[in-house]
């Protein structure tokens, strides 16, 4: 029987996460972040509520995202999250979350169905009115929401005023990185 060699890609089809640098702006592929959306059960929002709290996993309000200790999470929609963790430490996160919630929430895995980018440079704003119609001047830093770059549904997650997330499809990463790219080349 041949033996078969598999290598993990990034989104971008590369063996180690790409950077780009555009003026003052650098684009950060990032694949070191586990992923698990987490929705609430009916009548279960409470129980969801109190575990997550247990567990140090803070789940904001609407349009907003929060840090823990170990977790991160940014609200979808009513009583439900995408909550980041170190892959290192948390490569099968939904398996880690499931028993803690039990019947209270579903959790389904996300890692490998997102692609992940982090931009970072002092004038961000100005690249994304040419990206989407969210108004990154008039939003807090602790911003989170969906939103549509170039026909894709996307998750714009603001970090600081000089940084930010963008998660995309993975089957449309290079798409994404190319849109990010040439909207930076046009305003720096």
């Amino acid at each position: 029987m041949p033996e078969h060699r598999l290598k993990p890609l990034t989104p971008l089809g590369h063996a180690a996460p790409e950077t780009v640098t555009i003026g003052p702006l650098t684009i950060t592929e990032v694949v070191t972040t586990a992923l698990a959306s987490l929705a609430s059960r009916r009548g279960r929002a409470a129980d969801v509520a109190a575990v997550a709290a247990a567990q140090g996993i803070p789940l904001p309000g609407p349009g907003r995202v929060a840090a823990g200790p170990t977790y991160t999470a940014f609200w979808l929609g009513p009583d439900q999250w995408m909550v980041e963790a170190p892959f290192a430490s948390h490569e099968d996160i939904a398996a880690i979350l499931r028993p803690a919630f039990a019947d209270a929430a579903s959790i389904t895995e996300q890692t490998d169905a997102w692609a992940r980018f982090d931009l970072a440079a002092a004038d961000l704003p100005a690249l994304f009115e040419r990206l989407c119609g969210f108004d990154l001047r008039a939003s807090p830093t602790d911003a989170a929401t969906r939103t549509v770059i170039e026909h894709l549904g996307c998750y714009l997650v603001r970090r600081t005023d000089t940084a930010l997330t963008i998660y995309g499809p993975r089957s449309s990463a290079q798409s994404l990185h190319h849109t990010l790219t040439t909207a930076a080349r046009s305003v720096y």
